[in-house]
This record gives structure tokens, C-alpha cells and sequence, in this order.
């Protein structure tokens, strides 16, 4: 049995520049849901099961993870 691979070629321009901006609205969209935890009160937090120390450690988290 033989094994043919097709050589790779590099993503275009367009594809390069979609992928770059899908990956702006996912930051943006993490950062909305960030400051939507913060913004929640004790009781709403608790009602989710989390503390407010894990919503603050949440929303402080650097925007690559």
C-alpha cells in the first residue's frame, strides 16, 4: 500500500485574515462574559455555585487563556 501526501501549501490571505478576526470576536465575546460575572451580585453568584473570589480570579485571567 503506498501513501500519497499532498504537499503542504500556506492559508491563504483571506483565510489568515477570517481566522484573525474570529479569533478578535472570541476574545471580545470572553471578555463581555468576564465582565458579565463580575458585574453579578453575591446571591447570583452563589445561585451559579460559584464564589465571588473564583468570579474575580475568572475575569482576571489574561486574554489568551
Amino acid at each position: 500500500m503506498t501513501l500519497h501526501v499532498l504537499p503542504r501549501r500556506a492559508p491563504s490571505p483571506a483565510r489568515r485574515f477570517r481566522a484573525l478576526l474570529a479569533w478578535i470576536a472570541r476574545i471580545r465575546e470572553e471578555r463581555h462574559q468576564r465582565d458579565a460575572l463580575l458585574s453579578l451580585s453575591d446571591r447570583e453568584l452563589r445561585d451559579i455555585g460559584i464564589s465571588r473570589y473564583d468570579a474575580v480570579t475568572e475575569a482576571r485571567k489574561p486574554l489568551w487563556r
